[in-house]
């Protein structure tokens, strides 16, 4: 698998930025400062897009800016154009199973109940790789879902958060370097350490 784009899911506006869902732009971010990568709005796909290289092989970051439910139309458009097919796409988004700072990686499986990715499923086909960001579970089970994903996250969540986007950029760089099985063992392994010197503590 060679990833050629990378895109980042979330939603456009000041009033989500840091919100649970937009760590998806988050790490997209990141990666695009370590590339030196600069943002542009790009009208025709209705994203933002970073043009960059890896390993001297081009490699486009993306960010739709059709709010997160809609986000594969505009990575359709981009991708049909440029011709990059599924299996070439990197998708980064959050996700509530996963305790904050988690990640995984996975090639396949449903949407897991994520709008946006389901979304990306219709629009853009399986066969994308899966860079998941852990955001916690609702604080209540009564609470809403859209609140829990839409709020903030608290004092301690980011700055665990801060001190991982280093591990993030390592994740992604990785991915792009390596087969996936072996970027998926050593991620996968690396956040289970995580999670249980965590329940140690």
């Amino acid at each position: 698998m060679s990833i050629t784009a990378i895109a980042g899911l979330g939603n456009p506006g000041k009033e989500y930025c840091g919100t649970r869902h937009n760590i998806g732009f988050e790490v997209v971010d990141a990666y695009a400062t370590h590339l030196q990568a600069v943002w542009e709005k790009v009208r025709k796909y209705d994203l933002l897009w970073a043009n960059a290289s890896q390993q001297n092989k081009p490699l486009h970051l993306l960010k739709p800016q059709t709010f997160m439910n809609a986000s594969g139309s505009s990575l359709r458009s981009f991708c049909s154009f440029h011709r990059i097919p599924p299996e070439n796409v990197l998708v980064i988004y959050d996700d509530i199973t996963l305790e904050v700072g988690r990640t995984k990686l996975s090639v396949s499986g449903s949407s897991g109940g994520h709008n946006g990715v389901e979304d990306v499923l219709k629009c853009l086909g399986a066969g994308f790789l899966r860079y998941r960001v852990g955001i916690g579970a609702k604080a209540h089970p009564s609470m809403d879902l859209k609140d829990h994903v839409l709020s903030q996250f608290n004092l301690n969540e980011r700055q665990l958060l801060l001190s991982r986007l280093s591990h993030y950029v390592n994740d992604i760089t990785l991915i792009l370097e390596s087969d996936v099985a072996h970027a998926m063992n050593h991620i996968n392994q690396r956040s289970r350490h995580h999670e249980s010197s965590s329940s140690n503590e």
